[in-house]
């Protein structure tokens, strides 16, 4: 092998189709993401791993004071502070050789935590959900997929308790349960 192919491999990433295709377009908290990541190779190599990976970033706008020497006084300047909330990277294949011409499909399957923030852009704050497809190779730089944006909502609401229906003590006026067979105030009969 050549030093400036051996060179040009250590800058470059395998030359690899990486896709991803989504079964649904948004995702709830507390759902599984699923979808199918698809490699195609136009070069032989041996690959690490064959995983996704899946991240979510939060970004918060905030202010502090600092001196400024041409003002000769504290003035406040805006900075953005970015913070990971969750990440996952779950391996769909490992250690593989892969030849010319290979192509091959892999199911995957990641559970959404239900405690983290949805996706949301406001002016002081925006929660981004990144997912792409990874090909690691040793000694070269990965093969990945597109970056895409996930669209993460809000987990649904449990549905409110069931109501139960109030009886009125004819006697001193309580309302309780139609369920009891007498008033819990002054133990008179339920009568209707």
């Amino acid at each position: 092998m050549s030093i400036l192919k051996r060179l040009k491999e250590k800058v470059t990433p395998p030359d690899v189709d990486v896709s991803i295709s989504l079964d649904k377009n948004a995702f709830a908290l507390g759902e599984d993401v699923e979808g199918t990541l698809s490699v195609q190779s136009k070069e032989e190599f041996d690959a690490d791993e064959i995983r996704c990976e899946l991240e979510c970033w939060e970004r918060v706008r905030r202010f502090r004071r600092v001196y400024d020497a041409s003002l000769k006084r504290d003035v406040e300047r805006e900075f953005w502070e970015s913070a990971k909330l969750f990440s996952a990277r779950p391996q769909l294949c490992g250690p593989i050789h892969v030849f010319q011409g290979f192509s091959q499909s892999f199911r995957f399957k990641i559970p959404l935590p239900v405690g983290v923030s949805p996706t949301s852009k406001s002016i002081d704050r925006v929660v981004t959900w990144n997912f792409k497809g990874v090909v690691a190779t040793k000694n070269r730089p990965d093969a990945t997929s597109k970056t895409m944006e996930l669209q993460v909502y809000p987990a649904a609401q449990p549905p409110p308790p069931p109501t139960v229906a109030m009886s009125t003590c004819k006697y001193c006026g309580t309302r309780f349960p139609a369920t009891e067979v007498k008033c819990p105030h002054c133990g008179a009969p339920r009568t209707a």
